[in-house]
């Protein structure tokens, strides 16, 4: 018996509203909605997240300067 266990775990490759540097976050997406906030790992400025998970699956990232 081999069941696909579904990850928990979501890859989102992002932009730095501070430095413009691409970034990819590891997003824990056990809630279909949630707000965090990580830090830039290029210029260390706070990043506020947004994710939103669909009733499909999808996950949207929204990413704001924490100057908002």
């Amino acid at each position: 018996m081999n069941d696909m266990i579904p990850s928990l775990t979501h890859f989102a490759a992002i932009q730095c509203p501070y430095c413009w540097q691409p970034i990819e976050l590891s997003i824990d997406v056990a809630f279909a909605e949630q707000q965090m906030v990580e830090d830039c790992p290029n210029c260390c400025r706070p990043l506020a997240l947004q994710v939103f998970m669909d009733s499909s699956g999808d996950i949207t990232v929204q990413v704001d300067d924490e100057d908002f």
